[in-house]
């Protein structure tokens, strides 16, 4: 738990796969907000952190099994606002008194409702004002079992057919419980109920990123002392953000190590040494080890194979000029507030995770340096924001995300220098189309993917044996989900034409309508 000077909410996670969707939209509103899983939060905990108002998540489980989730009891005896979400809901009344009934997923006979559902009002309550305006509000459902009796102290503010008691409420206390997600989009004023309950909490809105800039330069003053700081910097959003506000923090200690394994985009190694090396004066390390990584990929096909070799020979790489660095002390990351939550979760918190291979800690424990991550309490937007306030250029801020394996995975199948040029210049005509049309900044991420097959073709009077290409591009919020970006025909076939024209190598251009899932964003 970091040291901070705002009012603190704190979420207690049971496991719901939309947590982190509360975190942002509280986020959204300047509140100053962390989620920790439920076997984490004892009394000791509470006290410790001394939260303004608490939110209970969603979650898989059922409150009717025994051993399932639960709450503190001390929670309920504090004096702050709670807000039940779904299961938090159900938490709430078993725990305070009431009662729960298993739907049939959990053996019992209530009703289930997922998806779309409608409620209506009971009685005027603060924590809707500003909802049913028509009489009735949409709101998404995900819940096998349901509240059959309210704890002592509450009362029906709302309810949907099969969830009869959707909103209650004991305001005497300022507990508050919803059956539905407020967090997620399909409950359209969802994110005004969320502005109600902070309303109701007092909070002020003091989380903003000219306040955690100045509070964590300080922390980085702090922890560093006057030793010597090593960022390992790719050039993309996280790690240039996170770079400038230690150099802001500290000058000269720092030492950026920018690895350039030979699968980068057109220009990017001389954008980022220009930007870095040159605009801001950092200290910079380029280790162009592009011999290295392209030799021992050589004749490999598999992706794993090619995954495991880029991230050895990374970690070999950057310990290499790390060590020329005298009196290192510390490794500076861009590791994010979802890589610390899925972590978390990964290592025995509650969350059904999808992405299990995150390691906050990145580089091995060998190289005996302690870790600054002043990034890892915000979200992607938030970096992005602190980014303009630092001064990063638009360009830099605004980068779609970029992998680290580089244009490994994007060019399946074996690689070769021959194909990465190709799809190098592809990928160039590619952005610098999306660019000139003014959709750059509507789309989560766009590449173009070269295909390890020859097609025929024919140009002028002669026929070409040459390579297919893929072009990708989707929108996305947090990249856990994507659907593709719905580009005209016209624009496709633009594009088509300049790439086949302007890209000697490739005769034919296709274009991925696959959403995630079932595919990922990548290909490979």
């Amino acid at each position: 738990m970091t040291e901070q000077t705002h009012d603190r909410l704190l979420i207690i996670d049971f496991g719901s796969q939309v947590t982190q969707l509360i975190a942002r939209r509280l986020r959204e509103l300047n509140v100053y907000c962390e989620i920790h899983p439920y076997q984490n939060v004892t009394e000791a905990f509470l006290r410790e952190m001394a939260p303004r108002a608490v939110i209970l998540s969603g979650g898989p489980d059922s409150v009717t099994r025994e051993g399932s989730p639960r709450a503190p009891d001390a929670l309920f005896t504090m004096g702050v606002p709670v807000l039940g979400i779904c299961y938090g809901q159900q938490v709430m009344m078993q725990q305070l008194g009431g009662a729960v009934t298993g739907g049939k997923i959990s053996g019992g006979g209530g009703t289930a409702e997922f998806g779309r559902a409608f409620v209506t009002p009971a009685s005027p309550l603060d924590l809707v004002e500003g909802w049913f305006a028509d009489g009735r509000e949409q709101v998404w459902m995900s819940h096998g079992d349901h509240v059959s009796q309210l704890a002592p102290g509450f009362e029906v503010y709302g309810t949907s057919p099969n969830a009869p008691y959707a909103i209650t409420a004991d305001t005497s206390r300022h507990f508050y419980a919803v059956q539905f997600h407020p967090e997620v989009h399909h409950t359209p004023k969802g994110a005004k109920l969320y502005e109600n309950f902070v309303k109701l909490a007092g909070f002020t809105g003091d989380w903003t990123m000219g306040a955690y800039r100045e509070q964590a330069i300080q922390a980085i003053r702090d922890q560093v002392g006057d030793k010597q700081v090593i960022c390992g910097l790719s050039g993309g959003v996280d790690s240039s953000v996170a770079a400038v506000l230690i150099h802001e923090a500290i000058g000269d200690q720092l030492t950026c190590v920018f690895v350039d394994h030979g699968l980068l985009r057109k220009n990017e190694a001389d954008e980022v040494v220009a930007m870095f090396r040159d605009n801001y004066n950092i200290p910079l390390i380029h280790a162009d080890e592009a011999d290295l990584f392209l030799g021992e990929l050589e004749g490999q096909s598999d992706p794993e194979t090619k995954r495991k070799i880029i991230g050895r020979l990374f970690i070999d790489v950057f310990q290499k000029y790390a060590d020329q660095v005298e009196g290192a002390e510390f490794l500076a990351q861009g590791t994010l507030y979802p890589d610390v939550i899925e972590s978390v979760s990964f290592s025995g918190g509650p969350s059904v995770t999808i992405k299990s291979h995150h390691n906050v800690g990145g580089l091995p424990e060998k190289m005996g340096l302690k870790l600054v991550e002043p990034l890892r309490e915000l979200f992607k937007d938030e970096v992005r924001a602190l980014g303009r306030e630092l001064g990063l250029p638009a360009s830099f801020i605004g980068r779609h995300p970029f992998p680290g394996p580089g244009l490994a995975i994007r060019c399946p199948g074996e690689i070769t220098r021959p194909k990465l040029d190709i799809l190098r210049e592809a990928d160039a005509v590619y952005i610098d189309q999306i660019r000139k049309h003014g959709l750059y900044d509507e789309i989560w991420q766009a590449f173009v993917a070269i295909l390890p097959v020859r097609t025929v073709g024919v140009m002028g009077d002669g026929r070409t044996y040459d390579y297919a290409c893929a072009l990708r591009a989707v929108t996305s919020v947090d990249g856990m989900t994507a659907d593709y970006y719905p580009f005209t025909h016209d624009f496709l076939g633009e594009t088509a034409t300049r790439i086949i024209n302007e890209v000697p190598g490739i005769n034919r251009v296709t274009y991925d309508i696959t959403s995630k899932p079932p595919g990922t964003i990548e290909w490979e």
